[in-house]
């Protein structure tokens, strides 16, 4: 089984001049950076649709992509805006997304280059739309209803609408026409721009490895297109949240408020929604981590309107029928199971059963002795982190006076070492995990104030972004000598051309 390793950077925090990164001239200069540093992967979290919060595991769509990501600069190239138009969008400020100055601006800017653009008998297009039929009309004419109602969740909308009824949807649809093909246009400019990164990226033997969360948001196309799939009651409400229960971090549990699958109609149609989701992803990705996995095996189910998750339970998920189910309709898609957090022995069985690669953090191997993610303890059939999107960076998290790293110095042997945080990543790299994957903020060294996102606080998140000039040369050769020593190496990288 080979040995290979990866870098996270979501695209959202490339280096760029508007305000958020995207997915043109710097998302390939960071291709070359993954080659140069002799990578196998770069891995993305989710790249949907964003909205309040700005988190990208509650986005108004699971196949949507994110407009904000658009590329303006290629828009530029293909005529659709000029370079006055963009520069007035340009950023002075390198270090954070401005996400409001986005919502306020980035729509209607794009609504240039569709007026442009837009020919509904482009071939290219109609493809597009031939290909993604399961999804982009629901979600242009969700959004085009989203505007119209300024914004409100779909569970403020009017019932009429709410529950689909002909009359409301034929009406509507007629008013908003205009809108809805602008808002199918920029998911073609999107997804166009995704897969010529995409194929950028495998052709110098770089493999995207993506992230899907388990639960759709509540206030999405999904749910408001395709009801059945969710357990909602008569006025399309959810009846049943989804979240965890309490533990020792939390006295109350987590209440995400995500509306809960109805798997027995999903299982009678042969989970047809789910198999759509994974064969989207699968023509976008070499390679998905799947948030949440256990609740494939048991979720967490808490009663609509409560406030906290104390008065939840625990039901039975679909299984190993949805698992097998899934690898027969996807074998050449690489899925990793996330199994992080408080597991009990049925879901450690079922995911052992499911033979997919969980997950360890070396940030979380110091809180018991017996952990599975000390590096002793490691096993081939998994995904190594230093530590993940919701983890303080490994330079900050060092510094902490816990229990915890002080282990870690003992483990890691800190004592007149220099550089504590690349001693973590080379442990990392030696480790028998299969593959070993760690955030840029680490190989940058980067304190807390750049890590991406702090769980449980409302604003301040996702907002990093890596500056003009960090993804140096030298860094690059720095990675790939240590990926080099510890047989890592991807097979692209073996010729002696390496520029």
């Amino acid at each position: 089984m080979k040995r290979e390793s990866g870098i996270l950077l979501h695209i959202s925090s490339l280096p760029s001049r508007y305000h958020i990164g995207s997915l043109g001239k710097e998302a390939y200069n960071f291709v070359d950076f993954l080659k140069k540093a002799k990578q196998s992967y770069w891995q993305l979290l989710p790249f949907g649709h964003t909205g309040y919060g700005d988190s990208p595991y509650q986005t108004f769509s699971v196949f949507a992509g994110n407009p904000y990501f658009i590329d303006l600069d290629l828009l530029v190239e293909d005529n659709l805006l000029t370079k006055d138009e963009v520069m007035s969008h340009r950023d002075n400020k390198e270090e954070f997304v401005d996400y409001g100055h986005l919502f306020n601006t980035r729509i209607p800017l794009l609504k240039k280059a569709y007026k442009r653009g837009f020919d509904p008998n482009n071939e290219d297009y109609r493809i597009f739309l031939e290909q993604n039929v399961f999804w982009v009309h629901d979600y242009a004419f969700y959004f085009a209803l989203k505007e119209h109602y300024n914004y409100a969740p779909v569970q403020e909308w009017p019932i009429g609408i709410r529950a689909r009824q002909s009359d409301y949807m034929h009406s509507l649809g007629i008013l908003l026409e205009e809108t809805i093909n602008f808002y199918r246009y920029i998911q073609f400019l999107f997804y166009t721009q995704f897969r010529a990164l995409k194929k950028y990226a495998n052709d110098n033997g770089i493999k995207i490895f993506g992230d899907t969360p388990i639960y759709a948001s509540p206030d999405s196309a999904d749910v408001w297109a395709m009801p059945q799939n969710f357990r909602l009651n008569h006025e399309f409400k959810p009846t049943v949240v989804a979240g965890v229960p309490p533990d020792y971090f939390s006295e109350t549990g987590q209440l995400w408020g995500n509306p809960l699958y109805n798997w027995d109609f999903q299982k009678q149609d042969n989970y047809y929604w789910w198999r759509m989701r994974i064969e989207h992803m699968s023509r976008m990705l070499d390679a998905l981590r799947i948030d949440h996995f256990r609740a494939l095996h048991t979720y967490f189910s808490v009663p609509y309107g409560e406030e906290t998750a104390k008065n939840g339970n625990w039901e039975i998920g679909p299984g190993m029928q949805f698992i097998n189910l899934m690898k027969e309709n996807f074998p050449n898609l690489q899925i990793i199971a996330e199994d992080l957090g408080d597991l009990d022995d049925s879901v450690l069985d079922f995911i052992k059963e499911t033979c997919l690669p969980g997950m360890r953090v070396l940030q979380f191997a110091f809180d018991h002795p017996d952990s599975p993610y000390l590096p002793h303890n490691h096993e081939i059939n998994s995904v190594l982190y230093t530590g993940t999107h919701d983890n303080d960076t490994l330079a900050s998290w060092l510094k902490s006076d816990t229990d915890s790293v002080e282990k870690a110095g003992e483990y890691f042997d800190f004592e007149d070492c220099r550089d504590k945080v690349f001693r973590v990543i080379r442990y990392g790299m030696s480790s028998v995990c299969r593959i070993f994957i760690a955030p840029i903020q680490d190989y940058l060294g980067l304190s807390g104030k750049y890590r991406m996102n702090t769980p449980g606080t409302p604003s301040g998140n996702w907002q990093y972004r890596v500056a003009s000039g960090q993804l140096s040369d030298s860094l690059a050769e720095k990675i790939a000598d240590l990926t080099t020593l510890y047989g890592r190496t991807p097979d692209f990288s073996n010729d002696s051309s390496d520029d």
